[in-house]
């Protein structure tokens, strides 16, 4: 049985990653990538969800090698059912943070530096209290910890899961203005146009249209959401 619910994540820091990097500007978009959703929220390698990896690819704060191995991490998610989509701002705000340094020698057998020139650059983060959602799709009943903490500042964020949504099955075209990992519905789904949102490791898709797929269309509360069924995480060609 397919529960679909509405996750509300609402930052109580604020929160940066580097989107972009212009110059000296470091820009944060407000968009939060699935990959990432399902590390912050627990489910990679967790007996909780029954998504154990291999001791060889064990995932813990400390890892042996900072490589990234989304396949072994994500894949059992597969297994266990659980999709979680990328999030969208509901509501936000940006706020700039100017940052400097100067280059210090403490020791006097290294060379003396030659000019004192600070260095600097900007970072656009999403302020405190802006609100995203996003949209787990299960085939069980799932609960989630209260706070879970996001970016490169590791931003507190506070974490609340709907009941599960009333939705009915439909097929034929349809339009999907949540963001989507493009890799995830590829294979079950024909994507006739979309806009792109750069975002390593892989860019997402929003407004996206697409023809004949399955679809799931979830009420809340007056409106009505469209989002592609049978979605699954897929790397290269699997």
């Amino acid at each position: 049985m397919t529960h679909i619910y509405r996750c509300t994540i609402e930052l109580h820091d604020s929160l940066y990653y580097a989107t972009r990097e212009i110059g000296r500007l470091y820009e944060t978009e407000p968009v939060l990538h699935n990959y990432a959703l399902c590390y912050a929220l627990g489910l990679v390698d967790s007996d909780r969800y029954s998504t154990r990896v291999s001791e060889e690819h064990g995932y813990r704060y400390f890892c042996p090698e900072q490589v990234p191995k989304y396949e072994a991490h994500l894949m059992p998610l597969n297994q266990q059912g659980i999709y979680v989509t990328p999030a969208r701002a509901v509501n936000h705000a940006a706020v700039l943070h100017t940052w400097k340094y100067a280059n210090n020698n403490y020791h006097v057998e290294m060379e003396k530096t030659q000019k004192n020139i600070p260095s600097f650059g900007r970072t656009k983060e999403i302020a405190a209290e802006s609100q995203f959602e996003c949209f787990v799709i299960t085939s069980k009943t799932l609960q989630f910890s209260k706070w879970i903490r996001l970016g490169k500042w590791m931003s507190k964020a506070a974490v609340s899961l709907s009941e599960p949504l009333e939705f009915t099955n439909d097929t034929g075209d349809f339009v999907c203005e949540h963001p989507l990992n493009p890799l995830d519905v590829m294979f079950t789904h024909q994507v006739v146009s979309y806009d792109t949102l750069n975002m390593p490791p892989v860019s997402l898709i929003r407004n996206v249209r697409i023809l004949k797929g399955a679809h799931y269309r979830v009420k809340m509360g007056k409106e009505t959401l469209t989002l592609p069924a049978n979605m699954q995480y897929h790397f290269g060609g699997g």
